[in-house]
């Protein structure tokens, strides 16, 4: 399905604003403009692995109900905060990121969308590391990884990699975030296995299937 209908992504935000500190306005422009561009073409499942309190999580609804896309929308979260750390996460920049750091219930994401008055996604609550593909919708077009550290980035592109559409976009987040090494280092590992290219907005990776 393909759409002629605009939307302005800076204006969205400016009218809708930004409901966690977590997010940077700049990359959240670039994160939901390489949304958008993918999802005005393709009727594939959007997915994002940790969703935190919903700020991508709205916008990404806003914008499928905007464009009248009926595109499947999984979400991901342990609702508990950040795991235990490995040593491809250790940083002197990033003494601040401990476990149980950055944790919102699942209440809080649920509230935050009827707040909105939008429909809410499928939410699958639990650590990455106990799902299994079953739980990852089929023909994925868009995928939004948000989990801070190696693990919680290597396994999301693990689950992913045999759901993927032609031409689908990854988005991961703290690419070039020297406070959280581990997410550039499972981004560099899991495209060179899989012959990907890396292009990098902000602190972004953006990788294109």
């Amino acid at each position: 399905m393909t759409t002629n209908i605009s939307i302005n992504i800076s204006a969205l935000i400016e009218k809708f604003g930004i409901i966690s500190d977590q997010v940077e306005r700049n990359e959240l422009v670039a994160l939901l403009e390489e949304f958008m561009r993918v999802v005005k073409d393709s009727d594939g499942s959007i997915v994002e692995f940790g969703c935190y309190i919903g700020t991508t999580s709205l916008y990404i609804r806003r914008i499928l109900d905007m464009l009248n896309q009926h595109n499947e929308f999984h979400v991901y979260d342990s609702f508990e905060g950040l795991p235990d750390k490995r040593n491809e996460d250790i940083s002197p920049l990033g003494t601040q990121f401990v476990a149980g750091e950055l944790q919102v219930t699942k209440k809080q994401f649920i509230r935050e969308f009827h707040r909105a008055g939008l429909k809410l996604p499928v939410i699958h609550k639990g650590w990455f590391g106990n799902l299994s593909t079953e739980h990852v919708p089929d023909n994925i077009s868009f995928a939004f990884l948000d989990g801070d550290y190696y693990e919680s980035v290597i396994t999301p592109l693990k689950l992913i990699k045999s759901k993927l559409t032609k031409n689908a976009v990854i988005v991961v987040d703290d690419y070039g975030n020297q406070a959280l090494p581990g997410a550039a280092k499972a981004v560099d590992e899991w495209s060179k296995s899989n012959g990907y290219q890396i292009r990098v907005i902000h602190s972004l990776a953006i990788i294109r299937t």
